[in-house]
């Protein structure tokens, strides 16, 4: 599933805006969203928490039907300016077929998550052609440090306009390249593979990042996306952090082996994913990406 273009550039928010908290995926602590819903109020918005938001089914936020359900409601919801997801975990994958796509396309909002969210950033980029955000949760926004914490706001809250510098970036593969940013955790979006909601990139600008995963497995998901054509046609590729994922050395020879032969710039180190940095970026918009000077930026949308 490649995107069709042009996609939706949902409307920012703004001071007073009310943003909806969901719980799309793992079960959530009142306490450990605290700080991070501070954090929104900090910037003038106002949260809502969801009426499901600290339900608990096994591992889950609650049963697939009733975390759908609440996710339809924040789109549908016309007091509703945002969705922000509460965390990742595990579950998003597990809720697209009881998504209604058509209507999430009628009440365009920006929806912000990760990790294991980016199963539903993708969907709803694809069904719903919308533009959507990959950042930080609520969870982890207050433990962010200041430079993610301004990159989130800028993404949710200004205009289409982004540049920013992957200060941590090491340069595996040389060039500069245009396409549509996209991407995400590269567990969850491999796991997508056979599916109805399988990933094509072509013509993107690809952004991987995971968390506790061994150099071998991340070498199974790339070779694994190699052979099914999810990587046929990129423009280029930005490793995010891959934190807890084994020795340094192992990752760039993994890297190196599976994406050097690929013709395109590839930049790794870049400070998105799991670690303290975590930079907020629209997932479908044009970008350009200059590995020499390890700068992507973002210009176009509404």
């Amino acid at each position: 599933m490649t995107l069709r273009f042009p996609l939706v550039y949902p409307p920012a928010l703004k001071p007073g805006d009310r943003v909806a908290v969901v719980a799309p995926a793992g079960a959530c602590r009142a306490e450990a969203l605290a700080p991070g819903l501070a954090v929104l109020r900090d910037f003038g918005l106002a949260p809502v928490p969801s009426e499901a938001l600290y339900q608990r089914h096994r591992y889950l936020a609650g049963e697939d039907d009733l975390r759908a359900e609440a996710l339809m409601a924040a789109f549908d919801d016309p007091a509703i300016s945002g969705i922000i997801c509460a965390r990742g975990g595990y579950g998003s994958l597990r809720l697209l077929s009881r998504l209604d796509f058509s209507r999430i396309a009628a009440h365009p909002k920006r929806l912000v998550g990760f990790s294991d969210i980016s199963a539903l950033l993708w969907a709803v980029c694809r069904r719903a052609g919308l533009v959507c955000f990959h950042g930080p949760t609520v969870a982890s926004l207050a433990q962010a440090d200041p430079e993610t914490v301004a990159a989130f706001r800028a993404g949710v809250m200004d205009g289409a306009q982004i540049s920013l510098k992957l200060t941590a970036a090491r340069v595996l593969t040389a060039g500069e390249a245009r396409g549509y940013l996209c991407g995400g955790n590269l567990t969850t979006l491999c796991h997508l593979i056979g599916t109805d909601f399988a990933p094509r990139f072509e013509g993107g600008v690809v952004v991987f990042e995971d968390r506790g995963e061994a150099p071998y497995r991340i070498d199974r998901m790339l070779t694994q996306m190699r052979l099914a054509g999810v990587l046929d046609g990129v423009r280029a590729v930005v490793l995010g952090d891959f934190t807890d994922c084994g020795k340094e050395a192992d990752l760039w020879w993994v890297f190196e082996d599976l994406l050097a032969d690929l013709g395109v710039p590839v930049v790794a180190g870049s400070g998105i994913g799991h670690g303290p940095r975590n930079l907020t970026w629209p997932l479908g918009l044009p970008v350009r990406l200059d590995a020499a000077r390890a700068v992507l930026e973002v210009a176009g949308g509404g």
